[in-house]
């Protein structure tokens, strides 16, 4: 079995459409699962569990501190994990999505109806972590098949295309079940998650066998093991946490990181509350509302033509398209709810449309320019980090958005939000309407702003890589135009001098 495993895992096979579909199929989780719970798992609690907004918030909010904990020590963990047996069998980053799997099943736990405060908080955190799990080796996978920047933009596009598909049938498949079963019952929730635990469980294993890593030899001799134990927990940890510091010292990774949590953090704003929008504010029913969210099915020919315009243009004017495209849309869904036209439905929809080809962009942008940034990293410190910027990316996101998610709790209950009821006082139906147009817009304008400082495209990465490979191939530095060395300094913000610093 051992020689088995090391054959399949660690032997590199042809890169085509096919193969980059089979990894990117965890992302039908990734951006499905996140999706459901973003959408409705707040207003599930509140209306079906029996939970108050400021208690389902805390759930979100500690559960995600949890997982941020968590995707910050998967980095680590996947990294050395091909020290242990288990790992040179299955492979440092193959073992977790072969476990991860059949865990999947545990989205269902979330959709239990009537549980207790504890119930919910340790069922939502389980998945938080198996999820990490699988999402943090997982993203790491491109950089271990393949060195080819054109298909790790293969596979970084296809993962985005997956993912978009899973955010649409996340928010297309609960608008059919409110549909058939009722707008007023708690069990299609629950059948929402089978559903997709189920398929979740699928897309995971088809890309545990479709993939393959890198395989690093180690040997455990007892000079290493002497040299482990006497590092100590403490120093281990205190040397990983400056590892992660040291991405921050990166100028373009920290523009990309805020405009990042910026824009993700204000779609998750505008999924908390736009149920109870579409059902308390502008009382247009759960059902309507569902199928405004199903409007991401545009999202697949939004990516391919911004994977189009992303080579064209850059990603500073693709942000721009995608926040004015946003905000237009809120103001938008504003005027829905102070006027009440007649045509208040065929409204809601056009505004849904305009938000969710926003959003469609919004989403495609980080996760293509995310493969750039160890470039720039590598210029600076002649090492390969790019595990270390996927978990920080996703620590500091999800920290993030714990903080979100307990505000949004805490606002919907200060605003007099009544749980388990549709008619709302005008009080609670403003907080509403105040959170999903006033904080998700403000977040989008900060992002837009951020955005137009942002020098990392096609032609200013084309001259960094120009010279990471003259530097690779051992020559000096000091050869660099005037017009290279600009380039570098601005986008690493380092000064030449500490460019190429291998110590």
């Amino acid at each position: 079995m051992e020689s088995k495993n090391l054959k399949r895992i660690y032997k590199p096979k042809k890169i085509n459409l096919l193969r980059a579909i089979g990894y990117g199929l965890p992302d039908m989780m990734g951006g499905g699962a996140f999706t459901i719970i973003g959408a409705w798992l707040l207003f599930y609690w509140t209306t079906y569990a029996g939970l108050t907004a400021i208690q389902a918030g805390f759930i979100l909010g500690i559960a995600r501190i949890v997982d941020a904990v968590t995707s910050l020590l998967m980095g680590s963990i996947t990294d050395n994990f091909y020290k242990t047996k288990l790992g040179q069998i299955f492979g440092r980053r193959h073992f977790f999505l072969l476990i991860g799997s059949p865990l999947m099943l545990v989205f269902i736990l979330m959709w239990v109806a009537h549980m207790t405060f504890v119930y919910y908080l340790i069922s939502y955190l389980l998945f938080e972590i198996i999820a990490a799990m699988v999402l943090i080796p997982w993203e790491t996978l491109p950089t271990e098949m393949t060195d080819d920047f054109n298909k790790r933009t293969l596979f970084s596009t296809s993962r985005m295309f997956i993912s978009s598909i899973g955010v649409f049938l996340a928010t297309f498949v609960p608008g059919q079940l409110f549909k058939i079963l009722g707008e007023n019952k708690a069990w299609p929730f629950i059948l929402n998650a089978i559903i997709f635990s189920c398929i979740y469980v699928i897309c995971i294993m088809i890309a545990y066998f479709t993939t393959w890593e890198r395989h690093i030899e180690y040997e455990d001799t007892p000079n290493k093991q002497k040299k482990t134990k006497k590092q100590g927990l403490l120093k281990l940890l205190i040397k990983e946490a400056k590892e992660y510091f040291s991405t921050l010292k990166l100028k373009s990774f920290r523009k990309h990181l805020i405009i990042y949590l910026l824009s993700f953090t204000s779609k998750d704003v505008f999924n908390a509350v736009f149920a109870y929008f579409a059902v308390s504010a502008i009382m247009v029913g759960s059902t309507t509302g569902a199928n405004v969210l199903s409007l991401s099915i545009i999202g697949p020919a939004v990516i391919i033509l911004s994977g189009f315009l992303m080579v064209k243009y850059g990603p500073r004017w693709l942000y721009s398209v995608s926040y004015s495209c946003e905000l237009f849309a809120l103001c938008g869904f504003l005027y829905l709810y102070l006027a009440k036209p007649n045509a208040i439905i065929i409204m809601l929809f056009i505004f849904g449309l305009i938000y969710n080809f926003g959003l469609s962009i919004l989403q495609f942008v980080p996760w293509n320019v995310f493969p750039l940034i160890p470039d720039l990293d590598e210029i600076v410190t002649g090492k390969h980090r790019e595990g270390i910027y996927a978990a920080v990316m996703t620590f500091v996101r999800k920290s993030t958005v714990a903080v979100a998610t307990i505000i949004v709790g805490f606002l919907l209950d200060k605003g007099g939000y009544v749980k388990g009821q549709i008619m709302q006082s005008t009080s609670a139906k403003n907080m509403i309407v105040f959170i999903l147009v006033g904080g998700t817009g403000i977040l989008l304008l900060l992002a837009l702003i951020e955005a137009q400082t942002f020098h990392l495209n096609k032609k200013t990465h084309k001259i960094l890589t120009n010279e990471l490979e003259k530097l690779r191939n051992g020559e000096s530095k000091d050869n660099a135009s005037n017009e290279t060395i600009k380039t570098v300094e601005d986008l690493t913000g380092y000064k030449w001098a500490n460019i190429w610093n291998k110590d």
